[in-house]
């Protein structure tokens, strides 16, 4: 299943054109002091790779780690994923910084013995962009439905979002934290497959970009809209929804109205405030070439116009065939930016690369190398 979540985030995705000048990419030796806080991701805790890697600073000491489906075993340092077992939904960590020194720590669930999601222990739940507001900590999830019939890849559909709602997240261990469940389904508009690719509060509304696929006139649609609800009315969204089109914030969206922000279509990416240049910058993997660049657009407001694509890494390695990193079947995606660990102008980034092959193949690259499928994390600066 974990290829079904990655190639469909990759189908989500269109080819994107454009580009400048790139910024000055500096890698980030995973597991090696640094001389500031930068995150890295080593197998502990039962974790051996996940993931989607969106985070969000709790507090000025803790980060907040959500990824999707995960690789787990109970065995201490393995050095491959053969035989390995699978946590199909979310998993959780958090990070810390003291002084100049990362720490992350896993919290696995686990039900009657057994690694679990850690939401929705009925339900196959994907983690999108979580935000904060008015104090609660808010995590919207995708709700996965596997169809009828063999598993085969895209066998599934997105049946549905659920939020969790998180009012006290003081405790140290995550699996703690009371969490309730608002169901917004039937609040949002037809056509938004992923409401939350990306969550920002901003004034007295939380804005979204969601993933929208329809047809017009019999042609496909798809793309980044961007869309807002008033931060007093997080629990009782319906009718209170409002969506950024050609003739303003509108409650309803037609094929005639649509507005795109990012097209095609991104199924995850960042969008995050910068206070030194007081712009908004979009942070994303493009999806040319199974996911070659990374790439960046700012604009002065959270609407637009927001600039052509630009990009920050011309060429990511694992997709590079003149790189050792490199496999024919490899594809890489969920690039994000975590401005809580940037300093000045840099920015810190992650993506996440994955493998076409048959997850059941034990003799996959995928199952060999540990390397694939976990956060890359990319300090950038300008």
């Amino acid at each position: 299943m974990i290829k079904l979540r990655a190639i469909m985030l990759l189908l989500l995705l269109g080819l994107l054109a454009g580009s400048c000048a790139p910024l000055l990419p500096v890698i980030v030796p995973v597991g090696k002091d640094q001389a500031r806080c930068l995150p890295f991701f080593p197998d502990q805790d039962g974790w051996y790779g996940g993931d989607g890697a969106y985070s969000i600073a709790l507090d000025k000491k803790r980060s907040l780690w959500l990824f999707g489906d995960t690789f787990v075993s109970k065995e201490k340092g393995r050095k491959d994923r053969i035989g390995m077992e699978v946590i199909l939904g979310t998993t959780l960590a958090v990070s810390t910084c003291a002084g100049e020194q990362f720490s992350i720590r896993y919290y696995l669930k686990k039900t009657n013995g057994k690694f679990a999601s850690s939401f929705g222990p009925d339900q196959w739940l994907w983690p999108q962009d979580p935000f904060i507001a008015d104090r609660v900590l808010y995590i919207p999830l995708l709700v996965i439905r596997p169809l009828p019939g063999p598993a085969r890849p895209f066998h599934f559909e997105i049946a549905g979002h659920t939020i969790a709602r998180i009012r006290d997240y003081s405790a140290e261990d995550p699996n703690n934290w009371p969490v309730d469940y608002l169901d917004w389904t039937g609040a949002i508009a037809p056509g938004i497959e992923a409401l939350a690719a990306a969550s920002v509060v901003h004034g007295r509304f939380v804005y979204f970009y969601p993933l929208y696929r329809s047809g017009k006139d019999g042609a496909p649609v798809q793309g980044n809209l961007l869309a807002r609800l008033p931060a007093d009315h997080l629990e009782n969204p319906a009718g209170h929804l409002e969506y950024w089109t050609l003739d303003g914030w509108q409650k309803k969206i037609t094929p005639e109205n649509l507005k795109m922000i990012f097209s095609p279509g991104l199924s995850e990416l960042s969008v995050r405030y910068r206070m030194d240049n007081e712009e908004w910058l979009a942070v994303y993997l493009s999806p040319e070439d199974r996911g070659r660049r990374l790439l960046y657009k700012t604009s002065r407001k959270p609407e637009g116009p927001w600039s052509p694509p630009a990009a920050l890494i011309q060429s990511i390695d694992e997709v590079d065939p003149a790189s050792p990193l490199y496999h024919p079947q490899t594809f890489c995606y969920a690039g994000k930016e975590h401005p809580q660990f940037a300093s000045g102008r840099d920015l810190v980034a992650t993506y996440v690369c994955n493998s076409m092959e048959n997850i059941d193949d034990q003799e996959s690259f995928l199952r060999r190398n540990l390397f694939l499928y976990r956060p890359v994390v990319r300090l950038l600066r300008r």
